[in-house]
């Protein structure tokens, strides 16, 4: 058995698929199915069921698997090491990122990330909040940026910025003409929403306390795949919608003219980075943490909580 072996059945777990596991080892796929072939035999056991499509562990393999896993993330540890003494960041990193945050906070911190660590490679991809978490768990995506808290005793949170919710209103709607609103007297005639599976459609429903589908689907009428496009569909189709706190920064004049804030206790998400216990480059989680809140907007940072709403 040796490490690389380890790394092979690995990869094509996380993967499900021989060709992707054996092009992100950097081998043929005959070699990497070659390697795991010796390895089962070696041990005795069948660690994937070649017949399912995607291939699956056996339930031992399931097992033997998770071992390697650890074995590998100890054995990289010495690399770390070696890392942290010289102070140097290197290597690969994948940051997953949600939709309603990807446009507003990457631009604002990655270039000058990328310039101040030249030797570190990154990578971003956005998804929605329950395959993000599936893919830091499934170790497809290092570093999460998203929405917390999350409830999982595998994964650790480092909360970086509160952010209100703010309605974004049209002239022609009666909000309109006030200058704060109540979330228990909203009156949700015209919301515009997000689609199914974005975390802050949830959200907006919780704030607007719509929580039976049944009332949702008597009284909202609107839903979309982004933020900017229910925006510009209170703009020229009316009503309203609700957006978080960063988007305010890029709007124009006229465009902020039609932003309402909620009274206290004023609802407010939590933005931190995720990532599994065993991950271990801290020190770039660190770097990313300070970079995000050295770019972020000045009344941003260490603003108090409000009223929690958790995504789910």
């Amino acid at each position: 058995m040796t490490l690389v072996q380890l790394e092979y059945i690995v990869a094509l777990d996380t993967h499900r698929h021989f060709a992707i596991a054996a092009e992100n080892c950097f081998v043929t796929q005959p070699t990497l199915s070659m390697q795991i072939q010796k390895l089962e035999d070696s041990l005795g056991i069948q660690l994937f069921d070649r017949v399912k499509h995607p291939i699956e562990p056996t339930a031992i393999g399931a097992k033997i698997i998770l071992q390697a896993r650890l074995i590998l993330n100890e054995s990289k540890k010495i690399k770390e090491i070696i890392n942290d003494e010289k102070n140097e960041l290197t290597g690969d990193i994948t940051i997953g990122v949600i939709p309603t945050l990807a446009p507003y906070i990457i631009p604002l911190f990655i270039s000058s990330f990328i310039d101040k660590y030249p030797k570190v490679n990154v990578k971003v991809s956005e998804q929605v909040s329950e395959n993000l978490i599936d893919l830091i768990k499934r170790e497809k995506v290092d570093i999460g940026l998203i929405v917390t808290p999350v409830n999982d005793e595998s994964l650790t949170a480092y909360p970086i910025f509160y952010e209100e919710f703010l309605a974004y209103v049209s002239h022609h709607h009666k909000l309109f003409s006030e200058s704060t609103i109540n979330p228990s007297t909203l009156d949700t005639d015209g919301l515009w929403i997000l689609n199914e599976g974005h975390c802050f459609r949830n959200q907006t429903l919780d704030i607007c306390n719509v929580n039976r589908p049944n009332s949702y689907s008597k009284r909202l009428k609107y839903e979309s795949g982004s933020l900017e496009t229910l925006k510009r569909l209170v703009d020229k189709q009316g009503g309203f919608t609700l957006l978080p706190e960063l988007v305010s920064y890029d709007l124009d004049k006229n465009d902020r003219s039609k932003l309402r804030r909620f009274q206290d206790p004023v609802p407010t998400r939590e933005v931190s980075l995720l990532v599994k216990n065993s991950f271990l480059k801290r020190k770039i989680v660190e770097a990313i943490h300070n970079e995000i809140l050295i770019n972020l907007p000045a009344t941003l940072v260490g603003q108090k909580k409000g009223k929690i709403i958790s995504w789910k």
